[in-house]
Parts: C-alpha cells; sequence; structure tokens
C-alpha cells in the first residue's frame, strides 16, 4: 500500500507539475486564466490515438506529431481569439471554457464517447516489496523529471527565461526595457501548451483516452496553482507534489475514492482561499 502511494504520488504529482507550471507562467506573463489549458492534455491525446491507429505512426513519431499540433492550435487560439480580449478577465475565462467545450464535442463527434486506450511505450514490470511497477510508469516520471528540469534551466539559465520572468514580475518595465511583451506573452502560451501536450502525450499509456478527461486534471491543476499561489513555478512544483500525495491516499485508503480526489481538490482550493489567498508562495514568478 505504501509503495503504491508512493508510486502514484511521483507519477500524479509530476503531471501535475507539468501542467500547473504552464497554466502559472501564462498568468505570471499575460495574466490570462486560460481554462482551457487541460483540453490541450486531451487533445494530445487523442492525436496520438488518432495517429497510431488511423494513420499506422510509430507512437513516438505520433507524439511528436501531436505536440506539434496542439502547440500550433494553442498559438492560433491565443491570436484569433485570446489576445483580443486578454484585458478583459471575466470575457478571457468564459472564451477558453467555451474552446475546450468545443473540442471535447468535435472529440466526441469524431470519436464518440467510449473509453479508448493506446500500447505502453516501454513494456514489462517489476517487483518491489510486493507491489508490481511497470516500466511505463518508471519512463513517465524520469521522463516528467527530464521535463521539469529542462523548464528550470530555460527559465533560469536562458535570455527567454530571463524575459518571461522579467515580463512577469514587472510588465511595464519590462517594455520600458525593450522587450516585447506581446511577443513574450505569445512565445509563453506556445510553452505552455506545449507543456500540456507533453503530458498528455507521455500519461496517454498509463490511463484511458475520453473526451472529458480534461476535466479531473483541471480541478487538480486550479487546486494546485491556489494552493501554491497562482504565478509561482516554485509553489506550482510543491503544491503538485502536495496534491498527488493527498490524492493518493485518498485512492488508496478511503472507500470510492477514486470518485472523492475531484472534491477534496476542491475542498482543498476553498480552504487556501479562505485562509491564505494568496497560496504558499505568492502570485509572481520568482527568480531564485
Amino acid at each position: 500500500m505504501v509503495v503504491d502511494i508512493i508510486i502514484s504520488t511521483l507519477i500524479n504529482g509530476s503531471i501535475y507539475s507539468i501542467l500547473a507550471i504552464g497554466f502559472s507562467l501564462v498568468f505570471g506573463v499575460a495574466r490570462i486564466i486560460n481554462i482551457a489549458h487541460t483540453a490541450f492534455y486531451m487533445l494530445a491525446a487523442f492525436c496520438i490515438y488518432a495517429g497510431t491507429n488511423s494513420f499506422g505512426l510509430h507512437p513516438v513519431l505520433a507524439m511528436g506529431a501531436a505536440i506539434i499540433f496542439v502547440t500550433i492550435l494553442g498559438l492560433a487560439s491565443y491570436k484569433l481569439i485570446i489576445e483580443k480580449i486578454r484585458v478583459h478577465p471575466a470575457a478571457t475565462i468564459i472564451a477558453t471554457i467555451a474552446l475546450a467545450m468545443i473540442f471535447q464535442e468535435i472529440m466526441i463527434l469524431n470519436f464518440g464517447a467510449e473509453f479508448l486506450s493506446v500500447p505502453v511505450l516501454v513494456e514489462g514490470f517489476t517487483v518491489v516489496f510486493g507491489v508490481k511497477i511497470t516500466y511505463q510508469q518508471v519512463f513517465t516520471f524520469i521522463f516528467m523529471v527530464i521535463l521539469l528540469i529542462s523548464v528550470w534551466f530555460l527559465l533560469m539559465k536562458t535570455k527567454l527565461g530571463l524575459a518571461i520572468r522579467a515580463t512577469a514580475q514587472d510588465r511595464e518595465t519590462a517594455n520600458l526595457m525593450g522587450m516585447n511583451e506581446s511577443m513574450i506573452a505569445l512565445v509563453t502560451i506556445g510553452i505552455s501548451v506545449g507543456f500540456a501536450g507533453f503530458a498528455g502525450a507521455i500519461v496517454i499509456p498509463l490511463t484511458v483516452i475520453h473526451p472529458h478527461m480534461w476535466l479531473s486534471p483541471l480541478i487538480i491543476m486550479m487546486a494546485v496553482v491556489v494552493l501554491g499561489g497562482l504565478g509561482s513555478i516554485k509553489g506550482s512544483i510543491i503544491g503538485a507534489f502536495i496534491m498527488g500525495l493527498t490524492e493518493a491516499i485518498i485512492v488508496f485508503l478511503l472507500p470510492m475514492g477514486s470518485f472523492l480526489k475531484g472534491s477534496v481538490a476542491l475542498t482543498i482550493l476553498i480552504i487556501v482561499l479562505i485562509i491564505k489567498p494568496e497560496g504558499l508562495f505568492g502570485v509572481s514568478i520568482e527568480g531564485e
């Protein structure tokens, strides 16, 4: 039981980290609350399913194509819709909800509402303390850790990362220093959607695919970013693993736990908003 909880925490925590970081980046730089963020995660999963089953692509090629497709779609959605209304937060939230619903309905029309799946990338398993651990689970966790390290390197060790952090901290000053805030926001949107695509691509062999699969991660992700502090990268990572641990404990220790994790996440979100509305680490992207 303990090993199951640890494995679930590591895998789900790393996935929620990637989703929450992308969401926090967009909020930090462009002040956009993108409800459609996890819908791109869902789209990436369906693209991989279509690529492997309809077009006969190797799963790795299908994953690469899916990530590129959802990134381009995310950039197009931003330029055609979100950018025009981003100064109106309520309108942006409504528009991104509408986008997510549109994507969901398109998937239902094309693939139906049944559960689908794809083969694992890495076959086989090992047994640790009597618990079966698949190599796909190990691969997923290692890949997510590499992606998290890549995010840290991008933000802390590159000129683009410096521009993103500077814009997140003070957009007016960044503009005065010659940084193109609009272009940085566009690039950040691309990175954010790309992260969601990566998460969808790497987690798809471990789960089932269906048009509503974006809703549960959305609830958990929102709880994570509120817990860690909306706009905080460090908070997103810490909050993600706290939420992953909480979810694992609920699922493995409580009767009907898998049906309760969403409500528990929302309860945590409400409590944090009441006690510490700014979250654990505030609302800016840190430089440390």
